[in-house]
């Protein structure tokens, strides 16, 4: 079943003093749970046909400190400004890894947002739990996995059959600590408490946009790495 989601682009923008003006940011593509890079492979093609240099990080998905320390170093191999992308799970790494001056803007994707020292638990306090939740299989070492028929029916329910498979044969274990794992200092605190400045753009999608809507979700962050960093 499809529903409207909101993409949230320049949620967040870090003031940064561009060096020099025509250098294009590098845009930084940060992946959520149960995925890997390879769920940005519909977007990476549109953004570089726009001159961008794109880098989607693999994160090992073991902690949120060491999903960010990936994130964080990628912004430093780049020679300029860095545009983060998270979707989902990646909303909090983007958050945190935020902080680095090289970054630009933050775009969220269907993604969490969090506030200083809120987890994703905290998140959903007050709220239904989400139905594929009962359905985590956790193996041994605290890892969990989403079984093929929940992926399709809450994850990825509008993408062709054979790549719901696909999306969830390559899936990613993501440690179940995550889900307890607090951000100390969000990037651009003081902009995430107005988040009426956010620009956002809704549409009809599953979970995972940027695969059902690559098109959409390519425009968002074009937009944001187009915009003058805010003051």
């Amino acid at each position: 079943m499809k529903k409207s989601l909101a993409l949230a682009a320049l949620a967040l923008a870090v003031s940064t003093t561009t060096a020099n003006a025509d250098t294009k940011p590098t845009i930084v593509l940060c992946h959520g749970a149960f995925a890997d890079g390879a769920s940005w492979d519909k977007v990476i093609p549109l953004l570089e046909a726009k001159g961008y240099t794109v880098v989607a990080i693999h994160e090992p998905l073991s902690s949120l400190a060491d999903d960010v320390a990936v994130a964080k170093r990628a912004i430093a191999q780049q020679p300029g400004d860095v545009i983060l992308v998270g979707h989902s799970y990646g909303g909090m790494i983007i958050t945190d890894a935020g902080n680095d001056p090289k970054v630009k803007a933050l775009v969220y994707i269907a993604a969490f947002a969090p506030d200083a020292n809120e987890t994703i638990t905290d998140l959903g306090k007050g709220k239904p739990a989400p139905p594929w939740q009962a359905q985590l299989k956790v193996d041994s070492g605290g890892f969990a996995t989403l079984p093929a028929d929940a992926v399709a029916k809450y994850f990825a329910p509008d993408l062709a059959a054979a790549e719901i498979k696909l999306v969830a044969a390559t899936q990613g274990p993501i440690s179940t600590t995550v889900f307890g794992a607090k951000v100390a200092t969000p990037a651009g605190q003081a902009l995430m408490a107005k988040r009426a400045n956010a620009t956002v753009t809704s549409i009809k999608s599953s979970h995972v946009a940027m695969l059902s809507h690559p098109a959409d979700v390519a425009k968002i962050i074009l937009t944001a790495a187009t915009a003058p960093a805010k003051k």
